[in-house]
């Protein structure tokens, strides 16, 4: 999918590509031996994707520590609708697609996907969910890329990459699953 699809895919031009396909594939690898490496291995930890995006890169991250540890991880998928502090003046309900965690959070090093870290609201709303799960050891933030502009006090433990951006510009994690292609690209945003 090239530069004209995704424009008019998504109905927004394209300022950038910031990260291309294979960038994509070894921003992924750097991130599954960093998580090793601060862990010690993959015996204590368990990979939790918040759903869309996250679920997928956790999904991606779970096969290449599987392959490089050969052990089976724990992983799931949290859905964050019903913990987001946006909802409250909503006229249509919230699409849920439900939270996927078939093994006990308490005393497991958590290790919390997304792909773009921006106020830190959503990650805000995952750790909720999380702590009303059980009590982790640790809760580790992973992302595909930090944009900065904070409204909470949240810093990820692993980025793929910091693209710093204006107010005016948006930052989207482009999936095979999802758009057909995995690419970060940087788009004027609707308001800008």
């Amino acid at each position: 999918m090239g530069p004209e699809v995704f424009s008019f895919w998504c109905a927004i031009p394209m300022k950038s590509r910031v990260i291309d396909e294979s960038g994509f594939k070894r921003t992924l690898n750097r991130l599954a031996h960093e998580i090793l490496e601060r862990n010690k291995g993959a015996e204590t930890i368990a990979i939790v994707g918040i759903r869309t995006r996250g679920e997928f890169l956790a999904r991606r991250l779970v096969e290449k520590i599987q392959r490089l540890e050969h052990k089976e991880l724990q992983f799931g998928f949290l859905d964050i609708t019903l913990y987001r502090d946006d909802l409250r003046g909503r006229r249509e309900q919230p699409l849920l697609k439900g939270t996927v965690i078939s093994f006990d959070v308490t005393g497991t090093n958590i290790i919390l996907v997304d792909d773009v870290l921006y106020t830190g609201r959503t990650v805000r709303a995952a750790l909720d969910e999380l702590v009303d799960l059980g009590r982790p050891a640790t809760i580790q933030l992973a992302v595909m890329v930090d944009r900065g502009h904070r409204e909470l006090p949240i810093k990820a433990d692993y980025v793929g990459k910091n693209i710093p951006t204006s107010v005016h510009e948006e930052v989207r994690v482009l999936m095979k699953e999802i758009a057909g292609e995995d690419a970060v690209v940087l788009i004027e945003s609707e308001g800008g």
